[in-house]
């Protein structure tokens, strides 16, 4: 939720735009001014919308989720390792292991189709569009390709020695990308924003000149939440910046108190604006509201090294487990 400090008090702006609020989404959690109420409701079709006043908004408690955490469907793959899960609608999701070629699945583990790209190894990130077109990003020529009618076409060329990993395609038709340069220990790294083929955005300092990804190789890993926000899964941490790359929030994982070190790996967000993000240590997912507060654990799926998360379009979890290939989809709202 957005503030705007002056001196007489701080106005709630809508978390969609920066317009005063006068309305609130129960079922998504999120502030609206008036304008926004239509354009949450068709980006969200799928989903029931009780839009009520402000001043008459329910908050979404932790009880809420407990009782609602279930395995629908176990999927097998024949990506082992599984690197990668991006959804593709409500019942398939593009994937991806160690060689060069990305394979769509639906929900019985039914292979839908495949494409092959020209990467040495493998594509180093993965993303579907709003219009539900594949990109993948390849490390070596420094590009991003988007697949149409199974042909891929390059749509972006990453800045002279900086290299593409994962990417993230954004509700707005933006593309985050984690690009990085160097080797350690001297690495630099740094999400870079993408319209187009312009860059709108790069966000990689808190500025002070400080960086806010330490100077060593990291897989980051992004999704942009309701408000604008760009969250960040990065080494041992959540990281979150606001749509100015100010820096909102640090997550630790302490909250969990889990046993070992906490290892966040992908991370979405989902209509409630709430975070969730892979623990590959724990065996577990986290999930904490758009302000850092953590919500809960996701600890009694019989999840394995998860490391692939997406959701689909109708609110469920895809979480790829790394080391067997296996896929759980998860109900949990």
């Amino acid at each position: 939720m957005g503030t705007s400090t002056s001196l007489a008090q701080d106005v709630i702006t809508c978390d969609l735009c920066d317009k005063p609020i006068q309305q609130f989404c129960n079922s998504c959690q999120v502030s609206l001014c008036e304008t926004c109420v239509k354009k949450h409701r068709d980006e969200f079709k799928s989903l029931m919308h009780e839009i009520v006043p402000f001043r008459c908004r329910l908050t979404t408690g932790i009880g809420k989720l407990m009782d609602k955490v279930r395995v629908i469907a176990t999927i097998p793959t024949p990506c082992i390792p599984l690197l990668s899960v991006a959804c593709v609608g409500e019942s398939e999701a593009w994937i991806y292991g160690d060689n060069e070629t990305i394979t769509r699945i639906d929900i019985h583990g039914a292979v839908k189709d495949t494409f092959t790209t020209k990467c040495l190894c493998w594509p180093s990130g993965i993303s579907v569009t709003r219009g539900r077109e594949l990109m993948y990003s390849d490390d070596n020529s420094r590009t991003l390709h988007i697949v149409r009618d199974g042909k891929s076409e390059t749509l972006i060329t990453t800045p002279q020695g900086w290299t593409p990993e994962a990417l993230c395609c954004t509700k707005s038709g933006d593309v985050l990308v984690h690009v990085y340069k160097g080797s350690d220990p001297q690495t630099k790294t740094k999400v870079i924003r993408y319209q187009g083929q312009n860059i709108k955005q790069e966000i990689s300092n808190d500025g002070q000149e400080n960086s806010i990804f330490k100077d060593v190789f990291y897989s980051l890993f992004m999704s942009e939440n309701n408000n604008g926000d760009v969250c960040v899964s990065y080494a041992d941490a959540v990281i979150v910046v606001d749509k100015t790359g100010r820096v909102r929030f640090r997550y630790d994982g302490t909250p969990a108190r889990k046993e070992e070190s906490f290892d966040p790996r992908c991370i979405v967000t989902d209509a409630l604006s709430q975070i969730i993000v892979t623990d590959l240590n724990n065996n577990c997912l986290h999930i904490l509201d758009q302000n850092g507060q953590f919500l809960r654990c996701v600890d009694n799926c019989g999840l394995q090294e998860p490391m692939g998360l997406s959701v689909d379009s109708e609110g469920r979890l895809w979480v790829g487990s790394f080391g067997s290939g296996e896929i759980k989809v998860i109900e949990y709202l």
